[in-house]
């Protein structure tokens, strides 16, 4: 749908919706009787917080995958340094990861 066609569909006003002004956000139309979403937390959507030890377990596999890079059909030297400086770059998350969760006032 193009931007002027949502528009006018917009424009319009229908008997089942009205306009509510939100705060901090654009203008919303509502069905009658329902009230607008005032706030989303991230656990309707799915989101239930941190990827927990597995995900920091499984954080290791990408940085193999980047060092097997390292062995291949290439002649010049360049993108070695570049895959090594990637994986320390991930190692160095990592392990900034673990301090941070160590020391952390609630760490799981």
């Amino acid at each position: 749908m193009t931007e002027p066609t949502h528009r006018a569909r917009m424009g319009q006003d229908t008997p089942a919706t009205h306009r509510v002004n939100q705060p901090g956000r654009e203008e919303g139309l509502v069905r009658e009787g329902e009230r607008p979403v005032e706030h989303e937390r991230p656990e309707e959507w799915g989101w239930h917080g941190e990827m927990g030890t597995w995900g920091r377990r499984l954080a290791i596999i990408p940085l193999l995958f980047i060092l097997a890079y390292l062995f291949g059909n290439h002649r010049g030297r360049i993108e070695d340094v570049w895959l090594i400086a990637i994986a320390a770059l991930m190692v160095l998350v990592m392990l900034y990861d673990r301090f941070r969760r160590k020391n952390a006032w609630r760490a799981k």
